[in-house]
């Protein structure tokens, strides 16, 4: 796996490495770790779950942090990019939720990349993107609604 922070530092990492971090997890959003003797405190400020781009805070210090595995970097290698080929017209929960904010109106035309809606799980803003360019169709969350993982959220032309 490998891990790009504030898009300057890169780190390289196995699973094995993960499995011998000393981590205690404090709620669904908070983590303490410790890392040669010193102790840290991690939290998740914000989430982008479709682009693997993470913020997080580590003793108070704000970090961007994207991740690929293995298959993100064979695939970046061949020269594609992951999403390329998407035509879904419709954008559902990828996980259960709370609708935070609708970005977009029926009718407006979005750019492929561009924010739809925020939902909240567990403790963390997950960013819903456009995954092409088009015209939103209908939009059938709320904000303040909870929703089920795989509800659709959007209809795109």
């Amino acid at each position: 796996m490998k891990v790009i922070v504030n898009e300057s530092y890169e780190f390289e990492f196995e699973n094995s490495d993960l499995e011998k971090l000393d981590l205690l997890k404090r709620s669904a959003s908070k983590f303490h770790v410790i890392e040669k003797n010193k102790s840290y405190a991690v939290k998740f400020k914000k989430s982008d779950f479709n682009n693997r781009e993470y913020v997080i805070s580590v003793n108070a210090n704000s970090y961007k942090v994207k991740i690929s595995n293995e298959i993100d970097q064979l695939i970046k290698e061949m020269g594609f990019t992951i999403g390329s080929s998407i035509k879904a017209n419709s954008i559902k929960a990828p996980m259960p939720g709370i609708i935070l904010s609708i970005n977009v109106e029926e009718n407006q035309e979005v750019l492929e990349g561009e924010t739809l809606l925020i939902l909240e799980a567990m403790k963390m803003e997950n960013t819903i993107i456009a995954p092409k360019d088009g015209v939103i169709k209908s939009i059938y969350a709320k904000s303040g609604e909870t929703v089920d993982k795989g509800t659709l959220l959007i209809e795109m032309a």
